[in-house]
């Protein structure tokens, strides 16, 4: 479990950093094209027929989200307001989602629905292995045997890695239409303005896969025992 810990700290803590460098690299280049974020993603968003989501400026930086609840498009104060390559990549990035929704792209609306599932198994995985250490085992607390609270840890791991496996192509694909939205609707002028969004998105996306990965190990650590022992009983 401590292997496991530090590994994910590891790929987790350097996924972030590289979104950090990339992005406070290219937020101080300003794009030829003089769009701030936001006029960026009204054009964008208007272009492809979408006239009722709301772009709002959030109050975190790199806080950036599309909210297809409240049909809200919200960008940090500084992609808002700046325009910066890295402003302009990442609206077009949540614009990207806007998109998606409006045509209903399946692993979108998969995502969507899994969201409450996934927010249960987020409390079992934090509070479960705190109740498991305090109470001894769970044995004479909640007569939990340490076989039923590996099986639960595990589907509520499982549940956070397939909502994780599913956020990979949602993720990919809006960044995929980011780049191909700018190209086509001018806002990036040259090859260099180009180079600066694919490097603030693909840093963005490795941060996804991470988490995948750790989703992913901690399953298994607490699956993989649970099969292996009911083989060996067999």
């Amino acid at each position: 479990m401590i292997l496991i810990f530090l590994f994910t700290m590891v790929i987790s803590l350097a996924a972030m950093a590289r979104v950090k460098l990339a992005y406070a690299r290219w937020s101080k280049v300003p794009a030829a094209s003089g769009y701030t974020g936001a006029r960026c993603a009204e054009s964008i968003l208007r272009s492809s027929g979408i006239n009722d989501v709301e772009i709002v400026a959030g109050d975190s930086m790199l806080g950036d989200h599309y909210d297809p609840m409240r049909r809200q498009l919200v960008l940090s104060p500084e992609n808002y307001q700046g325009n910066s390559v890295a402003a302009l990549g990442i609206a077009a990035h949540e614009c990207g989602h806007a998109i998606q929704h409006q045509q209903a792209y399946a692993p979108l609306h998969w995502r969507m629905a899994a969201v409450g599932a996934t927010t249960y198994a987020n409390q079992v995985v934090t509070f479960l292995p705190l109740l498991f250490f305090f109470t001894g085992g769970l044995g004479g607390f909640l007569h939990v045997e340490p076989a039923t609270y590996m099986l639960l840890m595990a589907a509520a791991w499982g549940v956070i890695m397939l909502f994780n496996l599913v956020t990979l192509p949602v993720e990919f694909d809006a960044t995929r239409r980011a780049k191909v939205i700018l190209g086509q609707m001018h806002f990036l002028t040259s090859p260099e303005e180009k180079k600066g969004v694919d490097k603030v998105l693909d840093a963005a996306a490795l941060t996804y896969v991470a988490a995948f990965i750790s989703s992913l190990l901690y399953m298994l650590y607490y699956l993989l025992p649970l099969i292996l022992g009911g083989r060996r009983n067999d």
